[in-house]
């Protein structure tokens, strides 16, 4: 536990982007229920904390070696990566889920040079599905990926599964172990809802079946 990774998981306490819903779980779009949800969009609108997690970024990329170009997993991960882009003096791109209906139909958005080394950035990782889908997008189209990078990640052993079989290394400011440990020392959880989270992060696919 780094001292980025504590304060990252405080910041996101702070401002309210951690939900817990215990009665009525979240759904996520993987299908997984969920009892807490992290809404990394909420930084966006706190200009210390926007300024934290770009550098914080910033100097997380130093374990990628030789990108030279930032890409971002739409929606979440563009203005985050675009940021950093901008702080590296770096050109930007990002990547569509799905290529757009009309114009040019693009699913990768933005100029990106023959060879480029492109670090990708992602909000938030669960399972790793649309970063690594972002990740094939690019290689799909001759680029070569370094890694990916996110603000926050459940730790699940699915993502980890997930980026090694697509060779993939990915890295995070902070995790869900520090997230409930900074949480419980804040008082924001008690230690019934710590139990909680903690069986749900164990087996989030068959936690609701168990429990409801």
């Amino acid at each position: 536990m780094t001292e980025i990774d504590k304060n990252i998981a405080q910041k996101l306490l702070q401002i309210n982007a951690i939900k817990l819903s215990l009665q009525n779980p979240f759904t996520w779009a993987s299908g997984i229920k969920s009892p807490i949800y992290c809404d990394n969009r909420v930084t966006l609108s706190y200009p210390l904390i926007r300024k934290e997690i770009k550098e914080g970024f910033a100097e997380l990329s130093k374990k990628f070696l030789d990108f030279d170009h930032i890409s971002g997993v739409a929606t979440a991960g563009i203005a985050h990566g675009a940021l950093l882009a901008d702080y590296l003096n770096l050109p930007f791109s990002y990547v569509r889920s799905s290529a757009k209906k009309h114009g040019r139909q693009n699913k990768i958005e933005g100029e990106i040079a023959e060879g480029s080394k492109i670090l990708v950035i992602e909000d938030l990782i669960s399972t790793g599905g649309s970063s690594i889908l972002a990740v094939d997008d690019l290689r799909e189209n001759g680029y070569e990926v370094i890694g990916v990078m996110a603000i926050f990640t459940y730790e699940f052993q699915k993502a980890k599964d997930n980026f090694e079989k697509a060779n993939c290394k990915f890295a995070t400011l902070s995790n869900y172990s520090t997230l409930l440990s900074e949480a419980s020392e804040a008082k924001y959880i008690s230690e019934k809802e710590v139990a909680i989270l903690s069986d749900w992060s164990k087996d989030p696919n068959g936690w609701y079946d168990r429990n409801y």
